[in-house]
């Protein structure tokens, strides 16, 4: 499937005077600067309270810094939230794919950056893929208002949530990052949300621009970059 990515272009002016390059340089690094946006994941995944008869616990103690210095916690107290970033990960010097997998793999830790694409095919129109062109789908018997996933155990691994390491980025191209959210799974994982819809890749598609997933059961939909059913 031949997919184009959703973007602006820019036009440099040829011949400007040295100041004026080094004021727009500046200029751009503020506007980079502000477009990072704080996530705050919402939800749960804490065990039941005791009975009214059960003695009180103790607060659990701190938890290890990891070796970047960070806690290493996943507990919604410890939650120190998303940086949502209104550019991609090569504009920021990154490489590689932050650890998301394709695929039947299972992620077995959580990538450290995601990165979320619109692009457009004539079979979807615009949509989403991640950092590995792998599509990516919402499942219609989720919740939005609130921002619930209905997909664990088998499910989850068919249809793989799209999760991300706590205190993580999200780099973004043709996304606006006020659609992007994150909920707090079951199991403790933080997934990925747009429009307040979780989002999944499918096991099936394996390889780049796939689209295995659209339509299954009526329930599963590619996502556009809104959160809506993506739509040719």
């Amino acid at each position: 499937m031949s997919l184009s990515p959703l973007r602006s272009g820019t036009r440099r002016r040829q011949g400007a005077p040295r100041a004026a390059v080094l004021a727009a340089v500046l200029v751009l690094a503020a506007v980079v600067t502000g477009c990072t946006r704080t996530v705050t994941v919402t939800g749960t995944a804490s065990p039941a309270a005791p009975s009214s008869g059960a003695p009180a616990a103790s607060a659990p103690a701190a938890a290890p810094a990891s070796p970047t210095g960070q806690a290493a916690t996943t507990a919604p107290g410890g939650n120190t939230g998303l940086q949502v970033i209104d550019s991609t990960a090569a504009q920021n010097g990154l490489n590689g794919n932050g650890g998301t997998v394709t695929g039947a793999t299972v992620q077995e830790a959580p990538p450290v950056w995601v990165q979320l694409s619109a692009v457009r095919s004539a079979q979807l129109g615009a949509h989403l893929i991640d950092i590995n062109e792998s599509t990516l789908y919402r499942f219609d018997k989720d919740s939005a208002q609130p921002s619930v996933s209905n997909c664990a155990d088998a499910c989850a691994t068919r249809w793989p949530p799209v999760t991300i390491k706590e205190g993580g980025n999200v780099y973004l191209a043709g996304v606006d990052p006020k659609a992007v959210g994150a909920i707090r799974r079951a199991d403790g994982q933080v997934q990925l949300t747009v429009g307040g819809w979780p989002v999944y890749r499918f096991a099936q598609d394996t390889r780049p621009g796939d689209t295995k997933g659209q339509g299954v059961g009526g329930t599963w939909f590619a996502v556009d970059p809104t959160g809506e059913k993506a739509r040719p």
